[in-house]
């Protein structure tokens, strides 16, 4: 069963560009900011604290810090907050960040589907979340958040650590602005969001998924750029009431 708690709305939930601490909803998925103000605009204040989200039950999350100085990844109500410290990957576990861009949902229950191995590309991974979700009766018409777990044959990722005072931003220069690389033959746990509605908000525009990845060593945790998935990996699903 996907459990969910609505949060108080401020402001118009459909509005493009939310100001800070504005929250919108679509069915069980919230979330606070939009990258066509990251991107466009260069905004990258505070749109949410995450100390208001410290409380909620089996909260899954992701988004980047304020100042685009930091990942944002919560599994279970565990937050993996990441960042460049002294050109050095630093890890807090505190939800004391403020975030300029998080997408959440709370679910209490998941269900698991084995990845057919043909699945191996993020192309192929993004297909099939999509007809799995539509099979189990999930409404794909609607944002939904996913689980990913496994070992993964190799991965890329990135950090963010967006200089100060630069207002020009691209894609590759979020990705090359802070630490980045590719690991590879990693256990993982990856959360992911889907949605064909949201392009410019909380997906880029090229993909109708955004997804954080962890290691499972507690090694790295960041933005999951591309991924060539292992065997055996498992989908997790939130638990529909059928």
């Amino acid at each position: 069963m996907l459990f969910w708690i609505q949060l108080p709305l401020i402001g118009l939930l459909l509005s493009c560009d939310p100001s800070p601490q504005a929250i919108e909803a679509d069915r069980e998925v919230l979330y606070a900011g939009a990258l066509r103000s990251i991107m466009h605009q260069g905004d990258v204040s505070v749109q949410m604290d995450l100390a208001d989200l410290k409380d909620r039950a089996h909260l899954y999350a992701l988004g980047a810090v304020e100042e685009l100085k930091g990942e944002i990844l919560i599994l279970d109500g565990q937050p993996w907050i990441s960042s460049v410290q002294d050109s050095a990957l630093s890890m807090s576990s505190s939800f004391d960040k403020g975030a300029v861009l998080l997408v959440w949902a709370e679910v209490d229950q998941w269900k698991d589907f084995p990845v057919p191995d043909s699945v191996r590309t993020y192309a192929d991974l993004e297909r099939y979340v999509f007809e799995q979700a539509a099979e189990y009766g999930i409404d794909t018409d609607k944002p939904f958040p996913f689980l990913l777990g496994g070992l993964a044959e190799s991965f890329n990722w990135h950090v963010i650590d967006w200089p100060d005072g630069d207002s020009v931003h691209t894609h590759q220069k979020h990705i090359e602005s802070g630490m980045n690389g590719q690991m590879e033959n990693q256990l993982v746990d990856i959360l992911g969001f889907y949605s064909t509605h949201h392009h410019a908000v909380f997906t880029h525009h090229s993909t109708n998924m955004h997804l954080h990845v962890k290691t499972r060593g507690h090694v790295l945790a960041g933005h999951l750029d591309d991924l060539t998935l292992g065997e055996g990996m498992v989908l997790r699903l939130p638990e529909q009431d059928l």
